[in-house]
């Protein structure tokens, strides 16, 4: 991979919504091009494929090739972008308790622009499984400090969602 791939990978992004859901397989067959580019067997382009198939609607497509990326070495940032997607996916298709495995870990890793969009999908997995006051209590956790006030009333409110009320005398 060079700029110029990355650069014609983010172009051909940028038409995603220029194609009707019937031209989806047109879209897919752009991203397959791109990845034909690439060496056999590159993580990079099983995420890209997946991204594609998930997309357009595929998700149960996207988490064989989710997989794959992960399984080929797929690290870092693309790594994080594949273990929040391959989660929704998986929520998609019903195996939202997998998903829930899968963010718990990102929790606890280093801090980058997706913390936000984890903690999003994550919430959406535990709503599927009925945890909504846990998925509530994330959504508005990160939601708290883009506030332009209450972001601490936020954040207490968020955590009081999913901690044991205090003991309370005579009760």
């Amino acid at each position: 991979m060079n700029q110029d791939w990355e650069d014609r990978v983010a172009a051909a992004w940028a038409t995603l919504d220029d194609y009707a859901e019937e031209d989806a397989p047109a879209f897919r067959a752009v991203i397959d091009t791109l990845v034909a580019e690439l060496p056999d067997g590159s993580p990079r382009g099983s995420f890209e494929r997946a991204c594609a198939w998930d997309s357009t609607g595929r998700s149960d497509r996207a988490v064989p090739l989710y997989r794959e990326a992960l399984a080929g070495g797929l690290d870092g940032y693309q790594g994080r972008r594949a273990r929040i997607q391959l989660s929704s996916s998986l929520r998609n298709v019903g195996q939202a308790e997998e998903g829930v495995k899968l963010l718990t870990s990102e929790l606890d890793a280093p801090s980058d622009e997706l913390d936000d969009a984890v903690r999003a999908t994550l919430a959406l997995c535990l709503s599927s499984l009925g945890r909504d006051r846990e998925g509530l209590s994330l959504v508005l956790g990160a939601l708290a400090p883009h506030l332009p006030r209450y972001q601490r009333s936020m954040a207490n409110y968020a955590r009081a969602l999913v901690e044991p009320p205090p003991d309370r005398p005579g009760g």
